[in-house]
């Protein structure tokens, strides 16, 4: 069956960074495997080129660019470089992110910093990087990876969620100004979500007891179901759609776990 142009992607240019492992290989495959052609970033030449050659073997070549998005000079360089190879970027995908678990008053400055600088700060300059050629293009699209931890945040990961409620605003703030341009920005905010990263966190009986409490479709998220919402987000069925965050977390947010059980019909007396 052919696909639906409604929620086609095939022929964009798409950027996504940290793209190496987990949410962020995960999108990018999803894209390149919709006939796109993407290019993804990281820190580390080694695991970059394993996954570019490996999300390569699908036929559709994936270009890998080695960038710290933390160093806004490296990425202004890396997008003008982009620019000039593929012409244009129709697709910016911001999944770059770091966390380190401390209590509040642990943070050192150089651990802030550490996770300031990638989550938001280098997210914010590597999207107006790309924001410049997509205004002079007069399209776009922008889906920045937030966390639900910008909605409802969980305890010791505070700078963390600090950076991700920064980067949700940013998500409506360059939306209102890049609107009248044609260029619409987005967020998914993923939930509990099973990444080589978080696997032992989940190994913990404990912690896997209560993520399912508190998960009303029961599993855990994995990598893939963040990229159908990616898919939509950049198509042409959301094209009036802009200044959101869609939160993809099997439930979480929807209300709290409350460890009582239901109370029988019969204890419930009439007034």
């Amino acid at each position: 069956m052919p696909m639906d142009p409604l929620f086609s992607v095939e022929g964009q240019v798409v950027l996504v960074s940290g793209a190496s492992r987990g949410i962020g290989r995960a999108i990018a495959a999803g894209f390149a495997a919709r006939g796109t052609q993407v290019i993804i970033t990281g820190r580390d030449p080694s695991s970059l080129e394993k996954a570019a050659d490996e999300m390569s073997a699908g036929g559709q070549k994936v270009f890998p660019f080695v960038c710290n998005v933390a160093q806004p000079a490296a990425t202004a360089r890396m997008v003008e470089q982009l620019i000039d190879r593929f012409g244009r970027i129709d697709t910016l995908v911001n999944c770059a992110g770091v966390n380190v678990r401390r209590r509040a008053e642990d943070y050192d400055e150089a651990t802030y910093d550490y996770i300031t600088n990638t989550n938001i700060r280098g997210a914010f300059f590597l999207t107006t990087a790309v924001g410049r050629f997509m205004k002079e293009a007069r399209r776009g699209s922008v889906i920045n990876v937030d966390s639900i931890n910008s909605h409802t945040p969980l305890r010791y990961v505070s700078v963390y969620a600090m950076s991700k409620a920064a980067m949700r605003e940013m998500t409506k703030c360059l939306a209102m100004e890049w609107g009248p341009f044609g260029i619409r920005v987005n967020a998914i905010g993923p939930g509990f979500t099973l990444t080589d990263l978080g696997r032992r966190l989940w190994e913990n009986p404990a912690l896997e007891s209560w993520r399912q409490a508190n998960t009303p479709l029961g599993r855990i998220g994995m990598p893939e179901d963040m990229v159908g919402a990616c898919i939509f987000l950049a198509s042409p069925a959301a094209s009036y759609i802009t200044g959101q965050v869609l939160y993809i977390d099997g439930g979480t947010l929807s209300g709290l776990y409350w460890p009582l059980e239901v109370e029988s019909n019969d204890t419930v007396q009439p007034e």
